[in-house]
């Protein structure tokens, strides 16, 4: 009976130590008097107690870390970088799983290594550029990075996911000093911007003052020749009724001086009364006066041979 509970005991005791449970998205590493036998994938696995052992669980899931360093430009600025890295286990193949387990004593080491890795890649590329150009770097950060450490990282095992860089920033001297060229760059624009505004303005102005004395213009010149049309209609009212009535005077046997006399002079009021002129010119000598009387007799003359 002893015996039967001894066996029973070992029997279980075997079956404890035999048994593996992996967790998903982990492999283990399994090892035979320390050196390497195999593989687990997850699932309920079995071993040989006593002379098989589990060496390391090694993650297949992407796992990250944020970064915190300096580096320095060529025209000698400090630059801080705040990023996060984002790796993982390249594939679940044997050999990619063996690359890992045994490439670095522990994850410590490994995590170690990556940063400075990383790090010592972004310091290469920032020292080749100036301070000005590294806040318009971060995709060329990022891609230099990766196409520096691919292959150390493919010799671990590893593959980088990604690289973020969510703040880069540099002294609070240096940040003063940019923040001053943006702001008289902003200046500067806004001058620009407000001197074409005002050129805009004047030009337009100009046009339309332009444009208002062009039609000023046109129009007291339309003015003017309407009122010369009319001065000179008037003219020839006055000389017809003139005509007509010394005409009738004559066949009347009246004295058609001092009707026409008096129609003269009937005229000149009517031109000083409704005439747009500011000057009016007349010769008031006898001489004046006979001349004017004969150029009114010779337009009657004039008219009577023309009638016949």
């Amino acid at each position: 009976m002893l015996q039967i509970l001894v066996i029973s005991m070992s029997v279980l005791l075997v079956l404890f130590f035999s048994v593996v449970v992996v967790n998903q998205g982990t492999i283990a590493i399994i090892t035979l008097f320390g050196k390497y036998q195999r593989i687990m994938l997850p699932g309920l696995r079995f071993k040989i107690p006593l002379v098989e052992s589990i060496f390391r669980r090694v993650s297949i899931q992407n796992q990250s870390i944020e970064l915190e360093f300096q580096a320095v430009t060529i025209d000698q600025a400090n630059v801080y970088f705040k990023s996060m890295l984002l790796y993982s286990v390249q594939n679940a193949e044997e050999e990619t799983i063996k690359k890992v387990a045994f490439k670095f004593i522990s994850n410590k080491d490994l995590m170690q290594a990556l940063v400075r890795t990383v790090e010592g890649s972004i310091r290469a590329y920032v020292a080749t550029k100036r301070q000005a150009e590294v806040l318009t770097a971060r995709r060329e950060i990022v891609d230099f990075v990766k196409e520096q450490i691919d292959n150390s990282l493919e010799e671990w095992g590893y593959h980088l996911q990604d690289l973020q860089i969510n703040d880069i920033t540099f002294d609070q001297v240096v940040m003063e000093s940019m923040s001053k060229v943006v702001a008289s760059n902003n200046l500067k624009a806004a001058a620009e911007n407000e001197g074409q505004a005002l050129l805009i303005t004047k030009t337009k102005a100009a046009e339309a003052e332009g444009n208002s004395i062009k039609i000023s213009a046109q129009a007291e010149k339309e003015a003017a020749q309407l009122r010369g049309q009319g001065v000179a209609l008037f003219r020839q009212e006055v000389a017809k009724g003139m005509t007509e009535a010394a005409e009738e005077m004559k066949q009347a046997n009246l004295d058609t001086n001092v009707i026409l006399f008096s129609m003269w002079t009937e005229a000149i009021k009517n031109f000083a009364e409704y005439g747009k002129g500011n000057v009016i010119f007349l010769d008031g000598s006898p001489d004046g006066m006979d001349k004017t009387m004969k150029q009114m007799m010779g337009l009657i003359t004039k008219k009577e041979n023309t009638e016949a």
